[in-house]
């Protein structure tokens, strides 16, 4: 008998793939988690029913959710990361040498615990010197926080369970407070596409756009994410993603990526229309 994994995107769309076994299945505090192998994805790590990451194509989410706000952040030496509990954003910061300060907050150690075991390849920096891991919820950390970060990275689940109140708005509020004055916040920020998504796509946008002085919105193309088409938030308060994208000063870095490069990263802001008019209606809403 063939075992598959299945997502239910609406009543009508489900995206599956096929497994060749079940690596663990665990219940912590907060959530299911649970590990698959699969031939054409390698590992799966499934948070609720919610397909989180596979082995074959998370390298397109953490470089992007990363690598953006530090190709364009001159001085980002001390970074917060809240959620990413795989350690697939820990490991693209520590290949910075400027990095100083990585705090990984994850509300469920059992997350950590997991992907150590089971996804070494995410994993496999969150032991670096500079890492301090905390976990504790994400909103009262960062409550706590103030002018202590250059960069603060939100790699939310989607907004319900233990996620949901990672898009509410005191929770941002919060983060440009523990922000520097040149900080950036970058967060992921769902997909367009299907119409439950889009709605929490528009809230977290209106949210942000009303907090800090620069709100842009990027995107990029992730096969195993809902309708493949994901988006970033990307809020600062001093530095354009665009105009101040210093494109020499991190091509000198020498950083191998596999999906993000410059020349792309200029691209990732060209929204289709579909999703400008998303964006600017959530903002009149605002």
């Amino acid at each position: 008998m063939d075992l598959w994994f299945s997502e239910k995107y609406t009543d009508g769309v489900v995206f599956s793939i096929k497994v060749d076994k079940q690596l663990t299945s665990v219940q912590s505090e907060f959530q299911r988690i649970d590990v698959y192998e699969s031939r054409d994805f390698g590992r799966i790590l499934v948070i609720d029913g919610y397909l989180m990451l596979t082995e074959k194509d998370e390298f397109i989410y953490h470089e992007m959710i990363v690598h953006v706000p530090m190709a364009v952040h001159p001085n980002a030496e001390r970074v917060l990361v809240i959620g990413a509990g795989d350690g697939g954003v820990v490991r693209e910061l520590t290949r910075y040498d400027r990095v100083k300060k990585i705090d990984l907050v994850e509300i469920d150690e059992m997350v950590v615990n997991v992907c150590r075991e089971f996804l070494p390849k995410t994993s496999c920096k969150l032991d670096d010197e500079r890492v301090s891991i905390y976990f504790q919820d994400g909103i009262e950390f960062v409550k706590n926080s103030r002018n202590s970060y250059d960069l603060i990275i939100v790699d939310s689940t989607d907004p319900f369970g233990p996620g949901e109140a990672l898009f509410s708005e005191d929770f941002y509020k919060n983060c440009y407070r523990a922000l520097t004055d040149e900080g950036i916040m970058v967060n992921q920020h769902e997909s367009p596409y299907y119409e439950s998504d889009a709605i929490a796509m528009q809230s977290a946008h209106k949210k942000i756009s009303g907090i800090f002085e620069i709100c842009h919105v990027y995107q990029a193309h992730i096969p195993t994410y809902a309708s493949g088409h994901w988006l970033f938030g990307f809020a600062s308060k001093k530095y354009h993603p665009v105009m101040d994208l210093n494109s020499g000063g991190w091509n000198k870095l020498g950083i191998k990526t596999k999906y993000y490069n410059t020349n792309l990263h200029l691209g990732a802001f060209a929204l289709p229309n579909y999703v400008l008019e998303l964006l600017k209606k959530a903002e009149k809403q605002g």
